[in-house]
């Protein structure tokens, strides 16, 4: 691997999708779940309703034909009854209703005053046959506005010189219909009315039962590096979040140990680093405190030597640690993506280099075996060593080969100072 200079800018990223806070989920799936009841509820009453009232107007209607049909076979000779019926309580009555009665030629016998400008008897439907008891009726709107339910049979009986009559009977239903839109209209009042009241309810729910959660949040927001001894307590929460609690106040056991096990590593080592520096600053100033033989330059500069390779195990013991969990763990060779690897370490440098002003670019891929993190460290030194001495709007280039004679190269190249001919070998 060299060193030397090249850029990339780092990738725009795409904005993170904003997420609903639970309080906000619960509310739309409560105020959702109550409009769906409603809706269902409010169509079943509203059918049932329509349903009641329909079945209602054609017995009504039956009914006059069976009373009509009764009549005349109980009284043949005697229409005062009949004509009391059609002409008079259909008038006088408080149910709106129309009776007519044809010969077989569709002369008009007897009908209800009035009936034949508003329903004329061509407008009615076929007439169900004399054995058959007459089903639903057809509603029909007439010129002046009036919604009628109209029906019609054959009968058998006679009346006056006729062998055979035909009933038609119609049901004024224009106040039904009002009363029916107002149902509908109080119906879909209720629903709208009951959904407002479930998003209020399951806003109000919502917040009352995260209520501990954001408690637990508050108590986590307090705890800081200094602060590791606080502790959440698995006890006096709901059931659901007791395991969260006890699980948060491990975690808070192990960040403490591992917080008490830094602490005391690093008073170890400064204490480790202390020693050695101590020894070459003492032994430095002895040596320069007057003139000495060579002989005692040599010595003093031997010692030197003795605690710098100390330094240097103690850095490198120190490095291996860093990396390993084990104290016995050594490099472990394995055959992983080199771009992959890189890309993690380019990632790291991103920021340092946006505010420096400085590219950083990859190109190239491959595959290569040694210990990744090793790979990596190596990558990272490269990398910091060129942003050290690349100025403000220049570039590093991490290039990698896969095509030479000895395998992968990685070159890390940048547009700064360059390294000294001198230095160079």
């Amino acid at each position: 691997m060299s060193s030397n200079t090249a850029p990339n800018e780092p990738r725009a990223g795409r904005p993170p999708t904003p997420q609903w806070s639970i309080v906000r989920r619960l509310t739309v799936l409560y105020m959702a779940t109550t409009a769906v009841l409603l809706v269902a509820a409010a169509a079943y009453l509203y059918w049932t309703q329509v349903q009641n009232l329909e079945r209602e107007d054609n017995d009504f209607l039956v009914n006059k034909i069976q009373d009509c049909r009764r009549l005349l076979r109980e009284r043949p000779g005697q229409t005062r009854q009949l004509i009391n019926e059609v002409q008079i309580e259909s008038v006088t009555s408080p149910i709106k209703y129309y009776i007519r009665i044809l010969d077989e030629h569709g002369r008009i016998l007897m009908e209800t005053p009035g009936m034949r400008a508003r329903l004329p008897a061509a407008g009615f439907p076929t007439a169900a046959p004399a054995t058959e008891v007459p089903g639903r009726g057809t509603l029909h709107r007439t010129s002046s506005g009036q919604s009628c339910l109209m029906m019609a049979a054959i009968g058998r009986e006679q009346l006056d010189s006729a062998t055979g009559v035909v009933f038609q009977v119609a049901l004024d239903v224009s106040e039904e219909e009002e009363l029916i839109a107002g149902y509908r209209w109080k119906l879909l009042a209720v629903v709208l009315s009951g959904t407002l009241f479930s998003c209020i309810a399951g806003l109000f729910v919502s917040r009352k039962g995260l209520a501990p959660l954001q408690k637990i949040t508050q108590l986590t927001e307090r705890i800081t590096a200094s602060q590791l001894h606080e502790r959440i307590l698995g006890t006096g929460w709901p059931a659901e979040l007791a395991s969260l609690a006890r699980s948060f106040d491990r975690m808070l056991d192990r960040l403490e140990d591992s917080f008490n096990r830094l602490s005391q590593f690093s008073a170890d080592l400064a204490h480790e680093l202390r020693t050695p520096i101590n020894n070459l600053c003492g032994e430095a100033s002895v040596a320069l405190s007057q003139s000495r033989t060579p002989e005692e330059y040599r010595r003093t500069l031997e010692s030197s030597l003795e605690e710098y390779a100390r330094l240097t195990r103690l850095i490198e013991n120190l490095l291996f640690l860093a990396r390993a969990d084990s104290p016995t763990a050594s490099a472990v060779r394995e055959t992983f993506d080199a771009r992959h690897a890189i890309k993690a370490v380019r990632e790291y440098y991103e920021v340092l280099a946006e505010d420096r002003g400085i590219k950083l670019e990859l190109e190239g891929e491959g595959y290569v075996t040694a210990d990744p993190v090793l790979f990596r460290q190596v990558v990272s030194n490269l990398l910091s060593n060129a942003m050290n001495h690349t100025t403000r709007g220049g570039k590093v280039l991490i290039r990698i080969d896969a095509g030479g004679v000895s395998g992968l190269t990685v070159v890390v190249a940048d547009t700064g100072c360059g390294i000294a001919s001198e230095h160079l070998p």
